[in-house]
C-alpha cells in the first residue's frame, strides 16, 4: 500500500518566529501525542522563516480522514498559525508513493 504525504508550505513574518515556535510545539503536541498522526514541521534550508507541515499517511483513507478529523482544537490551531502568515499564503500539496 502506498503511502501518502500531505504538506502545507507558508512562510511566517520575521518578526513572529519566536511566537510561531511557540506554536509549533503546540501543533506538534496535538497532532502526534494527541491525534496520534504522523507530523512533522520543517524549515527550509537557506530560506529562514519558510516553513513546511508535513503528514505521512499510510492509506488513502487516512489521508481522507484528515479533514474530517478536524476537532475545536485543530480549527484554532490552523486560527493561530494564519495570524503568523507573511502575506497569508499556504500551499499544499499531496504526494502518492510509487510502489
Amino acid at each position: 500500500m502506498s503511502r501518502i504525504l500531505f504538506t502545507i508550505s507558508y512562510e511566517i513574518s520575521p518578526e513572529k518566529r519566536e511566537e510561531y515556535l511557540v506554536l509549533v510545539g503546540d501543533m506538534k503536541d496535538h497532532f502526534i501525542n494527541q491525534k496520534q498522526k504522523n507530523y512533522a514541521v520543517f524549515e527550509q534550508h537557506g530560506k529562514k522563516n519558510s516553513f513546511v507541515e508535513m503528514f505521512t499517511c499510510v492509506s488513502m483513507e487516512e489521508y481522507d480522514a484528515l479533514e474530517d478529523d478536524q476537532d475545536e482544537k485543530t480549527q484554532a490551531l490552523v486560527q493561530r498559525l494564519e495570524e503568523f502568515l507573511d502575506e497569508g499564503k499556504m500551499r499544499y500539496s499531496t504526494l502518492i508513493e510509487v510502489e
